[in-house]
């Protein structure tokens, strides 16, 4: 990699950048233990806190057994990190593209003043404005993950970020949402800066993961100070019934 404000970011002694190769499972095994369903193979969160299922390696043939054990036949899940061939008897129902983008030393962070910390008594209104915005997974107890805020008008939750995944030195900022009527007035941004300067006050670095499609938001995430990783691919799956 060409020494760039991103190399010189991910090269640093308290970042490991390669376990955002596989971010779910070394958060399943790592910061994120404690909500981990599953054994030394394959882990998962609990249904209503996320929808991820993490395998520690696609080398080993085991992890297809495994992954049945886990969730069942016949069940439906989402896979990252993997864009071979599937086992005798299971279906790709679904499959995307994504980009994975971390923090440069561009990125200025700063708290932001009007943010409010969300948490149990703000879940339904947290889900009803991912609802309306689509900013990706979020079930009921996705607020667990890690700390989230937002930015009220009128009472009223208008947008929204927070911290998901949480590999070992890293948290990823997810869950970014501006209501339409509340959007170009950098309220998304300052949620971003607000949310990543959390994160560096405890010695993480921050990442992200966008749909590779959306266009608008990575580039805003660039503008801001983030940088290109690594591209993804994300596969929703049926297991043999």
């Amino acid at each position: 990699m060409p020494e760039t404000a991103a190399s010189l970011t991910l090269d640093s002694p308290h970042a490991d950048a390669t376990v955002l190769d596989n971010a779910a499972w070394h958060a399943l095994t790592g910061p994120h233990a404690r909500f981990a369903i599953g054994g030394e193979l394959v882990r998962r969160y609990p249904e209503d806190v996320a929808p991820f299922v993490a395998v520690r390696s696609w080398d080993d043939p085991d992890v297809w057994d495994a992954l049945i054990d886990l969730v069942g036949p016949d069940a439906e899940i989402g896979l990252s990190a993997f864009d071979g061939a599937l086992p005798r008897g299971w279906e790709v129902i679904g499959q995307g593209e994504g980009v994975q983008l971390v923090e440069t030393d561009a990125l200025e962070t700063r708290p932001y003043d009007e943010a409010v910390e969300l948490g149990a008594d703000d879940a339904a209104e947290m889900l009803a404005i991912v609802e309306r915005n689509q900013p990706g997974p979020f079930r009921p107890r996705t607020y667990e993950l890690g700390r989230y805020i937002g930015i009220r008008r009128g009472g009223r939750l208008v947008a929204m970020a927070g911290e998901r995944l949480h590999p070992q030195g890293w948290t990823e900022i997810s869950a970014v949402a501006t209501d339409e009527d509340h959007r170009r007035q950098g309220l998304a941004s300052r949620l971003v800066l607000d949310v990543a300067f959390h994160i560096q006050q405890r010695g993480d670095r921050a990442l992200l993961h966008a749909a590779a499609t959306n266009t608008g938001a990575i580039a805003a995430y660039e503008r801001l100070g983030f940088a290109l990783r690594r591209r993804t691919v994300f596969s929703a799956v049926r297991t043999p019934a």
